[in-house]
């Protein structure tokens, strides 16, 4: 595993509309390996590699966005109130750092709420709404939360930091889905002397409403694709064996169907050959749950054969998030395999 990549994509600053920094990073590590290398209008990147005439065109597509905020009101006494762009569960927001990207640069701040000496019985027992809570930047006043380069709507991202927990494990934020982004850059790198014809989107706005595919994929015009995902696993305390949708340390996972897509049987079976023969563990997605670039992208123009591979990620759409090098590895063993594989049929 490539763990710099993996670091500075996880550590870059990129809530929805605002994905210039994981999208640099995409460009300095896949330029020399594309053919060609451009941006549209809404900020998605493509990277094309142009393999033999009469080949299919494989898109593998996966998002720069990650969830965040946005400020929507400054206090007079400074305090900045706010509402997640994406999906955060307010629980998870009481005390966490908060990195804002302001006009004069980067700003940290820490997510405000009334101590517990100060609540009553009831607040104690319930989750803080979102307009109950309040960013921190160090300012007493809107003068100074404005000369610090702070207005509203200024974005932001939590405050975690890449770092390797050892054995092969990693945290950081945003792993939904820099860890898609990860394994979109380590395959495309890997098919560089491929007959396939392929195009590797880093797209914009997923956490939002899947905006930035769709505008991507009618353009790409593709004959078949990819989502690559970092999505949720639950193999922890708490959780019945039923409930675990997927877990860690157990491959890529393929899904079947979710709230937005049944995958095309074609394209499930060609992953699933495709891992056999490599012999990469895989698992599967428990279905109707969650959604994926894919759903927009299958229903472009007059339909793309869609299939989905994700990195199993603890925590995501929290603070930070835990994942293992063996199934972010073997996904990208998947992806390459799948592509060579679909592009010879």
């Amino acid at each position: 595993m490539n763990v710099d990549l993996f670091g500075r994509l996880s550590n870059a600053f990129g809530p929805p509309g605002n994905e210039g920094e994981p999208r640099e990073v995409l460009r300095a590590e896949l330029e020399d390996f594309a053919d060609e290398v451009r941006v549209d209008r809404m900020g998605n990147i493509f990277f094309h590699h142009n393999g033999e005439k009469g080949r299919p065109r494989v898109l593998i597509d996966a998002h720069t966005d990650e969830v965040g905020f946005i400020v929507t009101y400054i206090e007079s006494t400074g305090f900045l109130r706010f509402s997640n762009i994406g999906g955060i569960v307010p629980g998870v927001m009481p005390g966490q750092r908060i990195r804002l990207k302001g006009s004069k640069g980067p700003l940290r701040g820490v997510i405000g709420v009334k101590p517990p000496h100060v609540m009553t019985d009831e607040e104690r027992k319930s989750v803080v709404p979102v307009d109950k809570l309040f960013i921190d930047i160090g300012s007493d006043s809107l003068e100074k939360t404005k000369e610090k380069g702070c207005r509203v709507g200024t974005m932001g991202v939590f405050d975690v930091e890449f770092v390797e927990l050892g054995d092969g494990y990693i945290r950081g934020k945003a792993f939904d889905d820099r860890a898609g982004c990860y394994v979109m850059a380590e395959a495309f790198k890997a098919l560089k002397d491929s007959p396939c014809n392929i195009v590797a989107v880093g797209a914009v706005q997923e956490e939002v409403g899947l905006r930035g595919t769709r505008t991507a994929t009618w353009q790409v015009d593709p004959d078949y694709a990819l989502a690559l995902e970092g999505t949720f696993a639950v193999d922890m305390p708490g959780v019945g064996p039923a409930d675990v949708v997927t877990q860690l340390r157990k491959g890529p996972i393929l899904t079947i169907a979710d709230r937005g897509i049944i995958v095309d049987q074609g394209v499930l079976q060609a992953l699933m050959d495709a891992a056999e023969a490599e012999s990469i563990q895989y698992q599967f997605k428990k279905p109707l749950m969650g959604g994926t670039d894919a759903s927009a992208i299958h229903l472009v123009k007059g339909g793309t054969p869609t299939g989905v591979v994700s990195v199993p990620c603890r925590y995501i759409h929290g603070p930070a998030s835990v994942a293992h090098a063996e199934d972010i590895d073997n996904s990208v063993r998947l992806v390459e395999a799948f592509v060579r594989r679909i592009s010879s049929i």
